[in-house]
């Protein structure tokens, strides 16, 4: 859960920055020069982009590309183009895209890609921030092959010293098959192991990672990124340590905060209709929730929709086909069922939600706003409110009036001068 969207279906959903913008931006990531502290921090040897990891293992390195090299300017460029706060932006980056081993949620070995960011100069040896990414349905959207949306977060957070892994998720980037779309699990696996592997690649590329890990994420990824800690906290990977959380518009319950906001006008009908179809074809391929897609969804849209959310649609041509509501898009008796889910389609809700329910030994932030109708507040609230009963204290930060891309344009700026002050304070 990534946009956010108007009422209307058909206005353009705003991952994507406007055309000029875009623009201006490609042409400043094709045309920087190096950054003037690049000269403290050379290039790696060529010889680390082709290496190949031969182990089985989950997190195993197979290989590290180059995707980019932008220097300061052109990262503060970059950000401003989208409306973001620059003024934490210390350093050029360098981007590369990883391809590692991990699992689908079967349990089955596959490969999956994220990106790794670095910032150009800097200290020696780095923290990683793990960021994780909102709602995207074609595969070229993410972070390490797209250059919008995707890369705000790791090249802020790299710009201001750390070192960045970024998963695109099972499905996505260069990764085989169909994304599992909201299956929390292999949203962790893949983010964990993408973590094993950044801390590979650093060592490859000479910026050997300190341990501690900063974790943050938006929308889908704020979800997973609770995951995570929790995670990391109950000891996943003892070579990692947690620090801080500060996920943002996070969908923390599904149940309870997102699925009543589907019916009472809390989210959006464009938003509605999107995130459910995505949700309903993905997790039929994981645990079926029905036999024929015409068990869930009217026609024309039945013979359509498991094609739509291939990972090789855009946002603009799913669109363009579904209906305004959900009303014209789910049969009557689906529509029942996902107001008051029962069965499957419950079990499936509450083998996501939960993501807060642990009492987490770090500081935790949690980043929503009142003017969001993609994720309605109440998820941050109802998190928030399951960690207390769990014995842990987390601020809610309320960015107002902002929608769904703007609650991160506020935030993320916000995350990282918290992050600055957690580790001078060690």
């Amino acid at each position: 859960m990534q946009t956010n969207a108007s009422n209307s279906r058909r206005t353009t959903r705003t991952r994507r920055l406007p055309a000029a913008a875009t623009v201006v931006v490609l042409a400043a990531l094709s045309t920087v020069p190096a950054a003037a502290d690049a000269r403290r921090d050379p290039a790696p040897p060529a010889s680390v982009h082709q290496q190949t990891g031969k182990a089985a293992g989950r997190g195993t390195l197979v290989a590290v590309t180059p995707v980019a090299t932008v220097d300061r300017s052109g990262v503060m460029d970059f950000l401003a183009a989208g409306g973001m706060d620059t003024a934490t932006v210390r350093h050029g980056v360098r981007a590369y895209r990883l391809t590692y081993r991990t699992v689908t949620p079967q349990g089955a070995p596959t490969i999956a890609t994220g990106l790794f960011v670095l910032p150009v100069g800097g200290a020696h040896r780095l923290d990683l921030v793990s960021d994780t990414h909102g709602t995207m349905v074609h595969r070229d959207y993410a972070p390490s092959v797209g250059e919008d949306f995707g890369r705000y977060a790791p090249y802020l957070h790299a710009s201001a010293g750390r070192a960045v892994a970024a998963p695109d998720y099972l499905g996505l980037g260069k990764g085989p098959g169909f994304h599992p779309y909201m299956d929390t699990a292999s949203s962790v696996s893949a983010s964990l192991d993408m973590l094993r592997a950044s801390r590979t690649a650093a060592q490859r590329l000479g910026r050997p990672l300190t341990g501690d890990v900063y974790a943050s994420g938006f929308s889908q990824g704020g979800q997973v990124a609770m995951a995570l800690g929790k995670a990391l906290e109950n000891g996943a990977d003892r070579r990692f340590t947690l620090r801080a959380l500060a996920p943002a518009s996070g969908p923390y319950d599904i149940e309870h905060a997102e699925i009543p906001g589907l019916f009472d006008g809390r989210v959006n009908d464009t938003s509605s209709i999107f995130y459910m179809t995505y949700f309903l074809t993905a997790q039929n391929r994981i645990h079926p929730l029905y036999k024929d897609p015409s068990e869930a969804f009217r026609q024309p849209y039945a013979d359509v929709v498991e094609e739509l959310f291939d990972t090789n649609h855009s946002e603009e041509e799913i669109f363009s086909v579904l209906p305004a509501t959900l009303k014209e898009l789910l049969t009557d008796a689906y529509y029942e069922k996902v107001q008051h889910p029962t069965g499957a389609l419950l079990a499936a809700v509450r083998a996501q939600d939960g993501t807060c329910a642990w009492k987490p030994d770090v500081p935790v932030r949690l980043y929503s706003a009142a003017g969001d109708t993609d994720v309605p507040m109440a998820n941050a609230r109802n998190c928030a409110a399951d960690l207390a009963r769990h014995g842990a204290s987390a601020t809610v930060v309320d960015q107002g009036a902002a929608d769904h891309n703007g609650t991160y344009l506020r935030s993320g700026p916000q995350i990282v001068r918290w992050f600055d002050g957690l580790a001078a304070r060690g």
